[in-house]
């Protein structure tokens, strides 16, 4: 069952791969796109990844091909200008994607047929009773907790950068001052007039 599984995570990942980048509407490449994440997160769980799985789920299909299929549909793109000078980059893309298809064969070879000078076949092996998860967590929060809030800060500084930079004075917009609002007494706030009868405000 596990390799039937696989092989059909595998077919699907390829088709769908081959589809994001042939289709024409853009709307439809991304959600080819996140139907290929969605079979790597099934090969990530063949293979007992599912930290990878989990990340490869809530990341890449929660946030970042929803963010992308929401800009594709609310900006209006020319799509048809774009792609009328495709072909004056053609010919590079094509020399790096055989180069990225060597590496990947190259790496594949080296894996079957030079198992004693990769670097990791002489890890020890860990126990299956602990999940990868928490083996990951014990891992992040212990040996390398420095890094990984300096990481989480290093995060912080280019939010809080991004929202300076893209931060404008702008005079016509009304704010709250809470500090006022809570300063006022009631003779600011009640304007109390004696109203006739039949006579109205």
């Amino acid at each position: 069952m596990v390799s039937i599984f696989f092989y059909l995570f595998a077919f699907i990942l390829i088709f769908s791969s081959v589809f994001v980048i042939t289709a024409k509407n853009p709307v439809h490449s991304v959600f080819f796109l996140i139907l290929s994440f969605f079979n790597a997160t099934g090969l990530f769980v063949l293979m007992g990844a599912e930290f990878l799985a989990m990340l490869l789920l809530i990341v890449y299909v929660g946030a970042v091909a929803v963010l992308f299929l929401f800009v594709i549909m609310m900006l209006n793109i020319d799509f048809k200008s774009l792609r009328t000078g495709i072909m004056k980059n053609a010919r590079l893309g094509l020399i790096i994607g055989v180069v990225l298809l060597a590496e990947i064969i190259f790496s594949i070879m080296g894996m079957h047929y030079g198992k004693d000078k990769i670097l990791g076949t002489n890890l020890s092996v860990v126990s299956n009773e602990i999940e990868n998860t928490r083996l990951l967590g014990n891992v992040l929060y212990t040996d390398y907790i420095y890094l990984f809030q300096t990481a989480g800060l290093i995060l912080l500084v280019a939010m809080v950068g991004a929202i300076v930079l893209t931060h404008r004075k702008r005079d016509n917009v009304r704010k709250q001052d809470a500090t006022k609002q809570v300063l006022r007494n009631k003779s600011e706030t009640l304007n109390i007039n004696d109203i006739e009868i039949g006579k109205g405000a």
